[in-house]
Formats: C-alpha cells, structure tokens, sequence
C-alpha cells in the first residue's frame, strides 16, 4: 500500500488551480481521462449542479494523483488512509472532506460497484451556527471594493439573496427596473424565481451599466459578452473581506445566508 502523508494542504486549491489539477491527473494518471468522463456524464445526467459535477470531479483527480492511479484500482485500506489523514487535517475544511466521500460514492456507483460505494463512512450533518456580519461589517465590505462593478456585485448578491452561479449568469433581459424583479432562470434544481430589486441597487446597477456597458450578460467575464466566472467573484469577495479587516470565517455564500438562513 502506498505511503500516506499527514499534510494534505496542497488539496485546499482555489478554483483555478483546481481546474489545473484535474487536467494533470487526465495527464499523469493511467485511465484517468476515461474514468473521469464517463463518471461526469453520468452525474450531469443525474441534473446534479455544475458545481457539484466540479467538486466530485476534482475530488477524484486529488486521489488520483495522489496514488497515481484510479479509484477504480484502489483497495479498502488505501482509500481509508486516505479519508482518515484528509479528517485528521486542519488545514482542510469539513466541505473538502464531504467532497471526497461523496465523489468516491458516486464514483464507484457509476461503475457498478455498490459494495464499494457502501464501505464508504456515512457522514453526520453537523449543521453549524452560520458566520453573522454586523451592519458595520457589510458597511466596511460594499465599501471595500475600489471598483464601482465589485462594489454592486457583492452589494447585490446580499440584498436579493443570491447564488455565485445565479449571479454568473445574470443576463440584462433578468433585470426588470420597472417592477423591481430579477428572474432568476434554472437555478439550483432547474427553478426558476423571481426576487427583489431594492430601489439602491438599481441605482448602483443603472450607474454600472452606463459605465461598464455590459452587452448580454449582466456582469462581464475577461471577454465583453462572456459571463464572469465563479472565481472572480470569490477573489472579489476574499478581496474586499481582507481590504475591510473582517476576522472571519466567511465566504461569498455568508451574503446570501442573511435572505435565506436555511440555504
């Protein structure tokens, strides 16, 4: 069995460099490529999100590399080294750990081999108490920004309660000034929702639009007419919560708990 290491840091990637893994394992890793696209046809199939299909995903290609094999050729014991040191890590949240039970589960379940997937630990859903901004807190983090886009797009995200994906994919034609609404289109689950625009939002929105002159999608990626991508929406984020001196454990989606506590 393969040695295993009590620092798995490096599995804590960001959004690109995680992108980047998954390549390296399609490289590195004996009929990676294969695996990982059979199991990422069936989970889209399965009408899971594009996030999720990303966090299995990469979730597979970190014990992939790590063994420099595929799950498909591992035994029991590698695979419980494996969890045991990924639980033992601090430097890992419980998130990253979910991920890679729940991707191996799916995984083996692709390939039909149940018992494997049962062998897996069942994981308890420790619900903890959520991360609160003070209104001083979210005064300091719209403020932080120092361009007027970052500065509306996180201001948005919390007063219409919305997700990284949502606000990704926002389009103009959802933007309805008149009766205040923003369509949201197949969202988690394909729903589709309507939510509120605040009168100061659209304020903030009409003065980056003027400015910015978005032509399809609401917020640009690199490219005008690409939609901006998750990951700079979570630097954006990481940007401003360090730029306002916020100690705390938060993320992008800590916005969107204060509309939907239970989201």
């Amino acid at each position: 069995m393969s040695e295993i290491t009590t620092n798995y840091g490096w599995l804590n990637t960001r959004v690109n460099s995680a992108k980047t893994l998954i390549e390296k394992a399609k490289r590195e890793v004996p009929e990676f490529a294969a695996h990982i696209q059979k199991f990422e046809h069936q989970i889209t199939i399965k009408s899971y999100s594009a996030s999720t299909v990303f966090s299995y995903s990469r979730s597979i290609a970190q014990i992939s590399l790590y063994f420099k094999k595929s799950p498909l050729h591992l035994d029991p014991d590698e695979i419980n080294s494996y969890l045991y040191n990924l639980h033992q890590d601090k430097d890992l949240s419980d998130t990253y750990f979910k991920h890679a039970v729940y991707g191996l589960r799916f995984f083996y379940r692709v390939y039909d081999l149940e018992d494997r997937a049962i062998r897996l630990p069942n994981l308890k859903n420790n619900r903890k108490l959520p991360v609160v901004f003070s209104q001083e807190e979210l005064r300091r983090l719209f403020k932080a920004p120092q361009r007027l886009k970052q500065r509306v797009l996180l201001s948005l995200i919390y007063s219409a309660g919305l997700r990284v994906s949502e606000v990704c994919k926002l389009k103009i034609s959802d933007i309805d000034f008149d009766r205040k609404q923003i369509h949201i289109r197949q969202s988690k689950g394909g729903k589709s929702r309507y939510v509120v625009l605040s009168s100061y939002i659209a304020r903030g929105l009409v003065q980056y639009m003027e400015g910015a002159k978005p032509k399809v999608f609401l917020f640009n990626g690199r490219e005008k007419g690409s939609p901006l991508g998750h990951g700079a929406v979570q630097q954006s984020f990481r940007v401003a919560i360090n730029k306002a001196v916020i100690n705390k454990d938060a993320c992008v989606h800590t916005l969107r708990l204060f509309c939907y506590p239970s989201a």
